[in-house]
């Protein structure tokens, strides 16, 4: 009885498995006329590997069909939805190089960027295709400005802004804890004067204060933080400002001269961006 059970059971297991494999195969393409169609009811069931299956060869031997642009564009689309950012890269590429006329090619910009995107790193790390991806974006809204992708490209530019200046953050924050006030306030500068509409410039501002006060100028450094009590009173920067100037009032006023060698206190550069209510910079040491 037990051994007729495991074999009903296994007749079972066999029968689902064959099920799950004819699921996957690919439809039957009588004509390359409904071909894009039969890959684009794919893409819609998030059938991407059959999509791609479907429409991989037809995508370099179609050349000169009257849907090859779609063609392109729903190849890079299948490889997206498979997170194969490579190869939809080198589809949106395509479709910019030999398709500039295609009523997908604004589309095509964008999901450029995306591919792009998901081949960059976090903060942390690298950022080359963090660079690549915002040059994209921005190239999208230039070219392609009434295009329907027009406002995920700025919430996408404005993501990998906020990232490039954290990543800028970051070092200047690691100098700081290897007491290298000045390279650090280079890192902190750059943030003020390139990327002031990311939420990164308050940390920038509060960091560059620090590096400020262990240089020996403690008392300006304080003026920037009570500047940034008031202005931001009751907000996430306003009670960081406070909680700096607590401790750093504390702080010898000549600095760290242990670190500082005894050298001559530097005059710091301008750090122009700051958020301000008048002309002068009030953050600008």
């Amino acid at each position: 009885m037990f051994t007729r059970l495991r074999f009903t059971l296994a007749c079972g297991l066999l029968a689902l498995g064959l099920a799950g494999c004819g699921a996957a195969v690919v439809p039957s393409i009588h004509s390359d006329t409904n071909r894009v169609a039969v890959a684009r009811g794919l893409y819609d069931r998030r059938e991407f590997a059959l999509a791609v299956d479907v429409l991989n060869n037809y995508a370099t031997t179609g050349t000169g069909n009257a849907d090859i642009d779609q063609a392109v564009y729903l190849l890079g689309l299948s490889y997206i939805g498979q997170k194969d950012w490579v190869n939809a890269q080198t589809q949106f590429e395509r479709m910019s190089r030999d398709y500039p006329e295609s009523d997908s090619a604004g589309a095509a910009s964008f999901q450029l960027g995306e591919a792009l995107f998901g081949q960059s790193r976090p903060s942390d790390y690298d950022q080359e295709f963090t660079l690549k991806a915002l040059t994209q974006y921005e190239a999208h809204l230039r070219d392609w400005p009434g295009d329907p992708y027009a406002k995920r490209s700025e919430l996408r530019v404005a993501e990998c802004r906020t990232r490039l200046a954290r990543k800028l953050w970051r070092s200047g924050d690691i100098y700081v804890k290897q007491k290298l006030y000045l390279p650090a306030k280079r890192y902190f500068a750059d943030i003020i004067e390139q990327y002031a509409d990311t939420p990164v410039l308050g940390d920038a501002i509060l960091g560059n204060a620090v590096a400020d006060a262990r240089l020996g100028k403690r008392d300006s450094a304080l003026a920037v933080l009570r500047g940034l009590e008031e202005q931001f009173a009751g907000q996430p920067l306003g009670l960081k400002a406070a909680a700096l100037r607590v401790k750093m009032q504390k702080w010898p006023a000549e600095g760290d001269r242990s670190r500082r060698g005894h050298r001559p206190i530097e005059a710091p550069a301008a750090v122009p961006g700051a958020p301000s209510n008048s002309q002068a910079n009030p953050y600008t040491p």
